[in-house]
């Protein structure tokens, strides 16, 4: 029996009012982590701005669009960078955990006056095809043939991985892939625009909803026996173990 499974088994089951007072203990430090994060958000926003020189000019299902067009008329832009390069047969699975969610936070961005697009080194065909398979609908181009994804430290050239030394998260490391997953955020103040902040690889959890469910339960993550942290992740038409909610009807049901 491994340690996990011991801890599981026997772990501490007490009165009410045992288990009232450590649950307000715990609240302290809930708390405490809360007023962190705050504090630590209120000095994000204070971070240095850098503009954004390049013309980046991407492939979209309507034609080319640039960085600009991409706000759709809103101040703030969010770029998701997927994981996805030419000649991929599907976008990366781990991305697709993260931009399941992405839909539905696109309409309540937008009355913050921010936009939520996604950007991939796949070429647009490729990107579009995926795109329908998994359903979603948000803004999704391709910036192959440009140094957008270079420029931003989340595609890396064959030499670069062959070395060790991708320049990812903000250091040169070894890198098992040529493309990364990150975001990035932008400001637009008339035709000027703003590069604020970046994030890359843990930086990125946050942004998954289903974690942060499944950290508030008994179990949490469960992933500490998996050969690396998202191995039981796939995308969602291939959970085939019968637990999988039909998004179909779901979405049916709701209309």
């Amino acid at each position: 029996m491994s340690t996990a499974t011991m801890q599981k088994n026997t772990h501490k089951v007490v009165s009410p009012a045992e288990w009232l007072a450590a649950r307000k203990e715990f609240l302290k430090k809930e708390k405490e982590f809360t007023h962190l994060r705050d504090e630590l958000s209120r000095q994000r926003r204070e971070l240095p701005w850098e503009k954004v020189g390049k013309n980046y000019v991407f492939e979209g299902p309507g034609g080319t669009e640039t960085l600009a067009d991409l706000f759709e008329g809103r101040a703030q832009l969010v770029i998701y960078h997927f994981m996805f390069g030419p000649g991929w047969k599907e976008g990366c699975q781990s991305c697709s955990y993260l931009a399941d969610s992405f839909d539905v936070a696109r309409l309540h961005l937008a009355q913050r006056d921010t936009t939520l697009a996604v950007v991939s080194r796949a070429t647009l065909p490729e990107i579009e095809a995926f795109k329908e398979r998994m359903g979603w609908q948000f803004p999704w181009v391709s910036s192959f043939g440009t140094d957008f994804n270079y420029d931003f430290h989340v595609s890396f050239s064959k030499e670069e991985i062959a070395a060790g030394n991708a320049y990812y998260n903000f250091g040169t490391q070894g890198f098992p892939s040529e493309e990364g997953p990150g975001l990035s955020a932008f400001y637009k103040r008339g035709e000027e625009i703003f590069h604020t902040y970046s994030s890359y690889a843990r930086g990125l959890d946050i942004l998954i909803p289903t974690y942060n469910f499944l950290d508030m339960t008994a179990k949490g993550r469960d992933e500490d026996s998996l050969s690396y942290p998202m191995a039981w992740v796939r995308h969602h038409d291939r959970y085939n173990d019968g637990k999988m909610v039909d998004l179909k009807k779901l979405t049916k049901t709701s209309a």
